[in-house]
């Protein structure tokens, strides 16, 4: 192998290592924006106990075997 091989090769392996670093930078800032728009939506749920007016004990159990 010649030097400008060599040359080629650090080049191709330190582009390869940038856009490695560049797709985990944005796949970070996708998984927070999702994050963040989950947070939303469980935010924006109402409060079913209180608009509810239920017996308290409804809801307690869970039958398994029906």
């Amino acid at each position: 192998m010649d030097i400008s091989g060599i040359a080629n090769l650090a080049t191709a392996m330190s582009n390869a290592r940038t856009e490695q670093a560049v797709g985990i930078a944005v796949l970070k800032k996708a998984i927070d924006l999702e994050a963040a728009g989950a947070l939303a939506l469980i935010e924006a749920l109402p409060d079913i106990s209180a608009t509810q007016n239920l017996p308290a004990h409804l809801g307690q159990r869970i039958n398994t075997t029906a």
